[in-house]
């Protein structure tokens, strides 16, 4: 069943990534994702980075339309679906990369004060792709990488990961697959909670196209606990 929603506001958040404001909100959990219908386009999954809020990187045809909405023109709207993050451990890392901070901006959102300690790890390929900083009123601390040196520190998130893994109880995780493995290698597939990708289609577990070894992303992810992907990523 979709709902029909209004754009209530849409702004640029980084380079080639915009946020669009949504006229009704959703119960959700943080990792869940929802299904946005174009008329004439397409239909993709997105990430909730707030209940009324997606935020979307411009890749390919469907983004691009997206972009071209204005404020008060509709979406159509399916779900949430999926499997999200679980609220456990103290001493938490997020570790994002790219576009991979909306579902971690949500969790931090919605439990930051629940935990001992927050420290996000986000990286991109430079500074002006950095998305949604205003993270920081959630966290504890943030430790940026940029892969050009551009802002915080040159390299990847998951080399600051590597050098203070031992000061979190556990970790979660979205972003490009290679950096997902190398987070789980990092935590030896214990103490994790990644967020993975592949195409969907229907969102709901019946068309198998976004199937992982044994599972499907969108239904009994898109959220996995590391040891469920051991010989996987």
């Amino acid at each position: 069943m979709y709902s029909v929603v209004e754009l209530r506001e849409t702004w640029d958040v980084a380079k080639d990534v915009r946020a669009f404001r949504l006229s009704k909100g959703f119960d959700f959990t943080p990792g869940q994702f929802v299904m946005v219908w174009l008329p004439g386009v397409g239909e993709k999954p997105f990430s909730l980075a707030w209940k009324d809020l997606l935020v979307v990187k411009r890749v390919g045809p469907f983004t691009s339309k997206l972009f071209e909405l204005s404020e008060g023109e509709r979406l159509w709207v399916r779900g949430p679906y999926g499997r999200g993050f679980e609220r456990k451990w103290k001493r938490v890392a997020l570790v994002a990369g790219g576009i991979g901070i909306p579902p971690l901006y949500a969790l931090a959102r919605a439990w930051g004060k629940d935990f001992e300690g927050v420290t996000l790890i986000y990286g991109a390929r430079s500074k002006e792709e950095l998305a949604l900083l205003d993270i920081e009123d959630y966290v504890d601390e943030v430790v940026i990488t940029t892969d050009d040196g551009s802002a915080g520190r040159r390299g990847f998130p998951t080399d600051v990961l590597a050098e203070r893994k031992d000061e979190f109880d556990g970790v979660y995780a979205c972003g490009p697959e290679p950096m997902l493995k190398a987070v789980l290698r990092v935590m030896g597939y214990g103490n994790v909670q990644v967020s993975a990708e592949r195409y969907m289609k229907c969102g709901i577990g019946v068309c198998g196209s976004c199937n992982l070894g044994k599972y499907l992303v969108c239904r009994d992810g898109p959220v996995f606990d590391g040891v469920q992907l051991r010989g996987l990523l």
